[in-house]
């Protein structure tokens, strides 16, 4: 936030520094990788093309970039994390569009959905738990990605479409440590 000053020049309104998770994939694996916060390494599975600087939709790559954690989607359970950001349980008819020629584009969406997009609500535990990132969402640039989610991983670490992915107990070790960073860092 920018303030004036006494002398007229504006001044920077100084805000609470926070360290950012660092994202790293494996060199033998570029699909695979870990979290690392502090001390602290949580195993992950990144997007089946790995890292890349130029992220396009669809081509299975986890961006290179600052990811910011913006809200919390759960499915109805017993889980409940303590977090500054907004938490809203998922749906049965929620989806996220993910047709780059739709309006609607990387925009929440309430299924039946007629253009390209992705269910919430999924008959395995992917979406368990679901935090959503700034990935491309103000403006959402029409084939730049769509959402760029943390999620719960699939049996083995497999690739996601450029997603990142944590067993259950990962999850829950990074949702305990989510609001002590300002998001995470793709390298």
């Amino acid at each position: 936030m920018i303030r004036a000053s006494r002398s007229g020049v504006a001044a920077t309104k100084p805000r609470p520094w926070r360290p950012e998770a660092i994202v790293v994939a494996r060199p033998s694996d570029r699909t695979k990788g870990e979290v690392v916060i502090g001390g602290l390494r949580i195993p992950c599975a990144l997007g089946r093309s790995g890292p890349k600087t130029t992220k396009r939709e669809g081509d299975g790559a986890t961006p290179r970039t600052l990811l910011v954690p913006v809200a919390i989607l759960l499915r109805p359970g017993p889980f409940r994390p303590r977090t500054r950001l907004p938490v809203r349980l998922i749906r049965k008819d929620d989806g996220r569009c993910d047709d780059p020629a739709s309006f609607r584009y990387n925009k929440p969406v309430k299924l039946p959905f007629a253009a390209g997009h992705e269910r919430m609500w999924r008959d395995d535990a992917l979406y368990d738990v679901v935090i959503d990132t700034d990935w491309n969402l103000v403006p959402a640039l029409r084939g730049r990605g769509s959402a760029i989610f943390i999620h719960i991983a699939r049996e083995g670490f497999r690739p996601t479409e450029g997603c990142i992915a944590f067993t259950p107990k990962g999850m829950r070790s990074f949702l305990s440590r989510i609001d002590r960073i300002r998001g995470l860092r793709v390298l």
